[in-house]
Order: C-alpha cells, then structure tokens, then sequence
C-alpha cells in the first residue's frame, strides 16, 4: 500500500488549480489528444524501443488524493503531454496517491496504451516486493509495467532477482536500478558492472554532473539506458535563474526559456535516454517537451552552456 507523504509536500489545492485553469478543462479530455509535432526520442539501449527524450515524473506533483478537481488537473497535465508526444510516466509506490491519479487519468484518457510504463519496489523485504508491484500495477490499471526499478537501490539484490524472473516470463519488460541526490554511485557502479540492466536512473543536470565522471561513460558502454531525475532541482535550479536573461547564443539550439535550456543540456548528452520532470502545469509540460525537439547542442555548446549556468 503506498505511504502518504508528509503533509509539508502535499500539493496545494489552489497551486494545481492555478494549472487546471490555465488549461481549459476542456483540453484534457480524450479528444485532446491528437499528436502535436513529435518529440526527438533515443532508443532504450538493447530493447529497440524508442522514447521521447523528456517524459514525465510524479514525485510530489500527483500525490492529490481523492480531491476530484486535483485529479481533473492532473489528467490535464497528462493529456498535454500525450498530445505533444510523450510516452514515459515515471512513478513509486513511495509517492503517496501519485500512482492512483495516474490510473485515474489514464483511464479518463483511454491512454493505456500510449504510456510507457514505468514504476519501482520500495521496500526492504524482498518477499514484500510481488504484492507491492501488483498493487502498483492495479492502481495505474495497466497489463503490466514496461519499467521495474528498484527505488534508491532499497533491498537491490532481491529485487533484482524477482525482476529478473518476471522479465523473463513477460510480466515486465524491462527492468532497472535508481538513485538520487548523487548518492550511493560507488554502489550504482558496481551493480553496473556486475548485473545485466536495462536502465538506471540517476540524478543528472546542468549543475548537478558528477555521474558525468564514471556513471554515465559506464552505462554507455555497458548498453544500459539512462533516466535523469531532478532535472530542475526541484525547482530550486529554475528559481535561482528567474530573473536574469536567457544568452542571446540560446536561440542557437532554440531555447526560449531556462527549462528549455536546461531540458536541452541534459538530453543532448549521448548516454541520456529521457529525462523526467515533473510539473502540475499543462503550459510547462507542453514547454518540456518543446525541449526535445531539434536543434540540441553539440559537445562545445554543452561546454559553454555549463560555463555561463556556474558563472550566473
């Protein structure tokens, strides 16, 4: 069963409204779906499956409860992202209700089948870990999970074997490790060398780099995909930048905002499969991926783009 999250991180009613009503309620419903220009996608490594390069986390965002206005706004939010061409919604059983709304709007949607799924196992007992996926799995309402991952490496090694065995009778189709904050890498790199993965997902942004050392090199030669969480710092990257202009060189890779401009860091680096920030407002989640389109920087512009971010 998830765990709710403390009351100091429950979304605010009138913060997601703000969001509902810039929409228009009536954009959100299934006939609001209908593709806008395709996102740039890169494909999972070994899989040959390809995914837009930014998707759409939960944590925090969609942990609403029951609150039917709330829900409204949160299937908002995933109806925009349907329409501009994402595929990727990433979440926990650690993030309260969050897992709950994505069902509902996927439901309201009739969406299942666009989504890639993907989820985690929390929790420390490896014999907890199949009833927890299937209760994960019941409340997104999908057949099944594209993604399994461990969440912060909790009870890796169990875990992993039951992935494992559920990949191998078609319960899942792929499986992975996460971590956050930019903890734990020397243990992400060793289970790296050591087990056959799809995917790891990891903390990586225009500021936040140091997986850029031995992580991301690894998982690239190794054929594992990467997924990069906190893109924004939960906001607090794009709050320390509010206020001070975009370089004029931006519209070089056609960056118009800093979610752009940092969107576009991230994903331009060859080893990153997607990234997944998460929003409560359709404008934004419509603005990230705006980001996954062409032009995106070559190696000195990601070099200069680091430079001018550190100097601000």
């Amino acid at each position: 069963m998830a765990l709710p999250l403390p009351p100091r991180l429950l979304l605010s009613r009138r913060r997601l409204l703000r969001g509902l009503l810039a929409a228009a309620a009536a954009s959100a419903l299934p006939g609001a779906l209908a593709r806008s220009a395709e996102p740039l996608t890169r494909t999972l490594p070994g899989t040959g499956v390809a995914l837009p390069r930014v998707g759409l986390g939960s944590w925090i965002t969609f942990n609403v409860g029951d609150d039917p206005l709330l829900l409204e706004a949160c299937t908002a939010v995933m109806a925009a992202f349907f329409a501009a061409g994402g595929r990727l919604i990433d979440s926990s059983p650690m993030y309260g209700t969050s897992q709950a709304t994505i069902g509902h709007a996927l439901k309201q949607l009739q969406a299942v089948e666009r989504v890639y799924a993907a989820d985690k196992v929390w929790t420390s007992s490896r014999d907890a870990g199949p009833e927890q996926i299937e209760a994960s799995r019941q409340a997104w309402g999908v057949p099944r999970f594209d993604l399994l991952q461990v969440h912060n490496l909790r009870g890796w090694e169990g875990h992993l074997e039951t992935l494992q065995a559920m990949k191998a009778t078609g319960e899942v189709h792929h499986l992975g490790i996460t971590t956050s904050h930019g903890r734990r890498h020397d243990e992400v790199e060793h289970i790296l060398r050591r087990v056959s993965l799809d995917s790891v997902q990891l903390t990586y942004n225009i500021v936040d780099r140091e997986a850029e050392r031995r992580l991301l090199p690894l998982a690239r030669e190794r054929g594992i995909g990467l997924i990069a969480n906190r893109p924004f710092q939960r906001k607090r990257l794009i709050r320390r930048l509010a206020g001070k202009p975009l370089p004029p060189w931006a519209a070089e890779i056609g960056a118009e905002t800093w979610a752009q401009f940092i969107l576009k860091f991230i994903i331009s680096h060859p080893a990153i499969t997607c990234a997944i920030p998460a929003t409560t407002q359709v404008e934004h989640v419509r603005e990230n991926l705006a980001a996954a389109r062409e032009p995106l920087p070559d190696e000195a512009l990601r070099r200069r783009m680091a430079d001018h971010v550190r100097g601000l």
